[in-house]
């Protein structure tokens, strides 16, 4: 787990990564995804579930169906994931637990942790999908196998290039 997410976030940051490498009409099963993630299937559902509610994942039943992002690339925000997962809560309390920490009473790494929250929200709320997508396509590539990537990495840039 990360210092800063919880473990139900950390894995929806992974997961909308995955999705992000593909094209959006490109639908993962919940099961396809937690076994390239090895994410326990059940809390990986609860997961997509909530990223569907903010629009972050839309679902298709059927044969055909499963899971793809709910909007552009350029339009989810990583704090958006934050949000869906973990709210704002990280960016507004005491990093060490302390009740009543604030400018006047602060703890003893209050005025430190207040700089990085702050670079943290800052970065999380700069960086879209659409920014980290290159950066995270050797990662995806070593979890989802080499053909079914390059096959659906290739289909997505040719539409990046025609539109």
């Amino acid at each position: 787990m990360t210092v800063i997410f919880s473990k139900k976030c950390e894995l929806a940051l992974q997961a909308v990564l995955y999705l992000s490498v593909f094209n959006e009409d490109t639908y993962f099963t919940a099961t396809d995804i937690s076994k390239r993630l090895k994410i326990p299937k059940e809390f990986l559902a609860k997961i997509l579930q909530s990223l569907a509610v903010h629009s972050i994942v839309v679902s298709k039943k059927g044969k055909s169906g499963g899971f793809t992002l709910g909007r552009p690339l350029n339009e989810i925000r990583l704090i958006d994931i934050v949000i869906a997962m973990d709210g704002l809560e990280m960016f507004h309390k005491c990093v060490l637990g302390f009740r009543g920490c604030t400018v006047e009473k602060p703890c003893p790494v209050h005025e430190k942790w207040g700089k990085l929250r702050d670079l943290a929200y800052k970065m999380l709320s700069d960086e879209t999908l659409l920014d980290i997508r290159e950066k995270s396509v050797d990662k995806i590539r070593s979890i989802h196998s080499l053909n079914d990537y390059a096959k659906a990495f290739t289909q997505s840039h040719q539409r990046e290039r025609i539109n």
